[in-house]
């Protein structure tokens, strides 16, 4: 059997993730090799993220490797991948998910993070993390900022802001977290934030058969709840939608919640089920929040661009 082609975008944290695959498929006796790409959203790192107008912007270079079979599998952030993938690709597997939370990178000190009325500049473009946070503290400013976690990290020191928001999982990964950061606890990540995907063409069966060594079951399960409850609402790049499932014992426990862009409303649901019950929890969380006017009113909202 030839090599295994991972393919991978070009970014640390990104070859990271495909270094750490390589390396669980070679303890399950499969060799392997890296394939470096650029996707779009590496190349424009100025563009906010939801004005791109796509979904997929970090994977749909790696899919079309894969459908041209130039690569085997490809390795992503899961938070990153569409919840409808391309035709002729599969899910291989799901790696154990790290972190879930975003932190906060803050230059000086966090202390204002204690007064919700506040006045202060904070950067981020991720448009989830900037309505949950104009929510919480609604004097303060909103800078856009891109590029990979390095470039991030470094525009941080550079500008005259209080600090930033990240992933906890992703500089984690990469041991960049700085001392001067807090976990925000109180914000609800991105559906399948933490996780790691690995996909390949459906009719692959020993690309397939060789990452089921490495899948976990049970982030496998939260994440396509998360992703679920996403799909459901139609939520892409530019619709504020967060989600956190997680298995305890035989009780799984998602909590939703949808968010005006500008901060202004924020509605929520929490839900529990049996794990052998909970495999529709997200189609039925998401139904519960659709009946909610106010739902109705942020999704109208991010249709008609009133960001």
């Amino acid at each position: 059997m030839n090599p295994l082609r991972i393919g991978t975008r070009d970014s640390q944290l990104a070859v990271w993730q495909a270094t750490l695959v390589q390396g669980l498929l070679k303890d399950a006796g499969v060799s392997s090799e890296l394939v470096h790409m650029k996707s779009e959203g590496d190349v424009d790192t100025v563009t906010p993220l939801y004005a791109l107008g796509v979904t997929g912007v970090f994977t749909k270079t790696l899919d079309a490797a894969l459908l041209n079979n130039r690569i085997d599998i490809a390795v992503h952030s899961m938070k990153d991948v569409p919840t409808q993938l391309a035709q002729g690709i599969q899910q291989a597997a799901v790696l154990k998910r790290a972190s879930h939370k975003d932190i906060f990178v803050f230059k000086h000190s966090a202390d204002f993070l204690a007064d919700f009325s506040s006045e202060a500049t904070i950067a981020t473009g991720s448009i989830r993390r900037i309505a949950q946070w104009l929510n919480r503290y609604p004097a303060h400013k909103v800078e856009n900022l891109r590029g990979n976690v390095n470039t991030r990290l470094r525009k941080v020191q550079e500008n005259d802001w209080n600090g930033a928001i990240f992933a906890a999982a992703g500089l984690e990964r990469i041991q960049l977290r700085p001392e001067k950061s807090v976990d925000l606890d109180w914000m609800l990540p991105a559906p399948a934030q933490g996780a790691i995907m690995v996909v390949c063409r459906e009719d692959d069966d020993l690309a397939f058969e060789a990452c089921q060594s490495f899948n976990d079951e049970a982030t496998a399960l939260c994440t396509k709840i998360e992703r679920d409850f996403l799909r459901a609402l139609m939520g892409g790049c530019s619709t504020p939608i967060s989600a956190l499932a997680v298995k305890n014992g035989n009780i799984v426990r998602l909590d939703g919640n949808v968010c005006a862009p500008d901060g202004t409303d924020l509605v929520t649901v929490a839900m529990e089920r049996e794990l052998e019950n909970s495999a529709n929890m997200g189609e039925e969380a998401a139904q519960l929040l659709l009946k909610d006017p106010r739902t109705q009113r942020i999704i109208q909202t991010v249709r008609n661009g009133k960001q």
